[in-house]
């Protein structure tokens, strides 16, 4: 009798470890704060699967807490790491041709991103992702505009002589071509030179601009709008084989909340431009527009700097920019 109560026992300790063991536990990694657009994204993709209940769960691992923020790729494509929400230029690196996910000029507003990521040009990336066993689950682009301690910047002719911050090494190029002298430091650390005199200008995201108060050191925002000249692709990826390994309903729960994501990502993106302004309004901020000439005077000193350097740097990168310049 007690052997059998034993053997009962010992039968329903395997099948819970057997039931504990049937759900597959992916990780994902990024830098930010759990109130950043970027991990609500990774939040709605974890939370889709676990309600589709296909033995399937998500772990987020945010603020740097798994892998310093440039050094996700790397491991997202051993396979060390499941997926992650990282902007794709940080791998530039490894795959040059993503240098073109930071690129003045190639993205007018949110609506012509949208249209980028169903593209030729999305294609061509994401086949250079697929030789490193990555492949996108969401896409989504964020924008971002200047600032200007004492005056607006708008077109090229605005920057010439100030010291001034860039978001990203093409945005450098184009505007040190527009006659800037460039203070490279992260977006952290703008207001501090604002503060000090050490910058008269900067560009960097609209969340950027918020978060970190900048608003209290300037004259005047011009703000990602109808048009606008520094976007920057931050998608969800996934390590391939880890995803071809899934079961087609654990795939089927992924893609389904990935795309429910992405529709979000694009929403929440537009409502940060906007939000922006409303800070910097409210703190008594001049609100400057870009106009389409400015968007063209803009591009046409990048074309001579930041896209003649990514061709002349990159195999193959003068077809991968006509297909971005392409999508209208």
């Amino acid at each position: 009798m007690k052997t059998n109560l034993l053997m009962a026992v010992a039968t329903a300790a395997v099948l819970a470890l057997t039931g504990a063991a049937g759900a597959t536990e992916l990780r994902l990694s990024h830098q930010w704060s759990n109130k950043d657009i970027r991990h609500q994204v990774a939040q709605i993709v974890a939370d889709e699967v676990a309600a589709a209940n296909v033995d399937l769960d998500i772990k987020i691992f945010g603020s740097k807490s798994l892998f310093k923020p440039r050094e996700q790729y790397k491991p997202l494509s051993r396979g060390q790491l499941d997926m992650s929400v990282l902007p794709l230029s940080y791998a530039g690196g490894q795959q040059p041709a993503y240098n073109l996910t930071l690129m003045p000029g190639l993205v007018k507003n949110h609506d012509h991103a949208a249209r980028l990521s169903n593209s030729p040009f999305m294609e061509a990336l994401e086949a250079k992702m697929a030789e490193d066993d990555v492949m996108v689950l969401v896409h989504g682009y964020l924008a971002g505009g200047f600032v200007g301690k004492d005056k607006c910047i708008t077109g090229p002719e605005d920057v010439k002589g100030l010291q001034t911050r860039a978001a990203g090494k093409s945005f450098e190029q184009m505007l040190a071509g527009a006659g800037a002298s460039i203070a490279s430091m992260a977006s952290s650390e703008i207001y501090n030179a604002m503060q000090t005199g050490v910058l008269s200008a900067a560009n960097t995201s609209s969340s950027s601009f918020v978060s970190y108060r900048i608003y209290e050191q300037v004259k005047c925002y011009t703000p990602a709008g109808d048009i606008a000249l520094w976007f920057m692709y931050q998608p969800l990826l996934m390590n391939k084989s880890t995803f071809d390994g899934l079961t087609a309903d654990q795939q089927a729960a992924l893609l389904a909340g990935s795309a429910k994501a992405e529709a979000f990502y694009l929403a929440e993106a537009k409502k940060q431009d906007a939000a922006s302004v409303t800070a910097y309004e409210e703190a008594g901020v001049e609100i400057a527009e870009m106009t389409a000439e400015d968007f063209a005077a803009w591009r046409a000193i990048a074309q001579e700097t930041s896209y003649k350097k990514f061709v002349e740097d990159v195999p193959g990168g003068q077809a991968l920019l006509d297909l971005a310049l392409a999508v209208e």
